[in-house]
């Protein structure tokens, strides 16, 4: 049985200050220049406080719903009907057809499972804090940020919704009948972390790309796993999307943290064992 391991390796430099030499008391003392204050300083110390304003702006998004705002807003709806409208077909299709692509699915979504995008936003903070990138710790409070706020709003939508998932029997579908189906949080949470991450590194160009085409396979995956249909994979991306989105653009400490620290970007390297059947994903920042 091939198993799946996410492994995410950090690594940090280490400083030592070295010896003082013995200076003649004729020498003049030296005062060390005061360190400037972080500017993600603020970003820690109002965390809970931002959060709390985020879910207000976010529930009350709709009331705030501008011209600009409705093609976006309408072509979402529609293409969220139509979905639903086939949504029953599609997964039937989908489960007859391609049964094989079950399992392979199910273990790209344990890869990029909530722990592991945790663990990726732990690492930007931390390894941010012990290099003093600025850039990297934004990334990790405010992906941290995004990823709860998205955590919220998917669960409210899920306990009002309670749709079947595509492998209930006879409800599969089905709104109000107790499931989790409806929106994925899967999905939602990753779009998430992609959204912030792309955005803060947006003039790497690499990694936005890197960052929302895993999003997108992580997501599809949920659907040819027949955990969900596509539209809960359309309706939780774009919950995920507009909520990283909006914590960037609203927390985002322009002018200060741009090309702060090293200005180094993670690398992803998959490593295949043919032996045991297995492989894993290595995530290293390199400094």
């Amino acid at each position: 049985m091939m198993s799946r391991v996410l492994t995410i390796s950090l690594c940090a430099a280490l400083f030592w200050a070295p010896r003082p030499a013995f200076a003649q008391t004729s020498a003049p003392v030296q005062t060390p220049a005061p360190q400037e204050p972080r500017p993600t300083k603020q970003l820690e110390r109002d965390f809970l406080k931002n959060m709390l304003r985020d879910q207000k702006a976010i529930w009350m998004s709709p009331i705030g719903l501008r011209t600009d705002d409705l093609w976006w807003f309408g072509s979402l709806s529609g293409a969220t009907a139509a979905l639903l409208a086939t949504d029953r077909q599609t997964g039937d299709a989908i489960a007859a057809k391609y049964p094989e692509l079950v399992e392979p699915s199910l273990k790209i979504g344990d890869v990029f499972s909530g722990e592991s995008i945790i663990a990726t936003v732990g690492s930007f903070y931390l390894i941010g804090r012990a290099t003093k990138n600025e850039r990297a710790i934004e990334t990790g409070l405010l992906g941290g940020e995004a990823l709860l706020n998205a955590g919220i709003v998917l669960s409210a939508f899920k306990g009002i919704m309670q749709r079947a998932r595509p492998d209930a029997g006879e409800e599969r579908g089905d709104f109000f009948v107790g499931g989790a189906s409806f929106p994925s949080g899967h999905a939602g949470h990753i779009w998430a972390i992609a959204t912030v991450v792309a955005s803060e590194y947006h003039d790497r160009k690499l990694v936005p790309i890197v960052a929302y085409g895993i999003a997108g396979v992580a997501s599809l995956s949920r659907f040819t796993a027949q955990k969900h249909y596509l539209s809960d994979i359309l309706v939780g991306s774009a919950i995920g999307f507009g909520i990283g989105r909006y914590v960037y653009r609203v927390h985002h400490l322009d002018g200060t943290v741009g090309g702060g620290g090293t200005g180094k970007w993670p690398l992803i390297s998959p490593q295949v064992n043919r032996a045991t059947r297995s492989y894993r994903i290595s995530l290293n920042w390199i400094y």
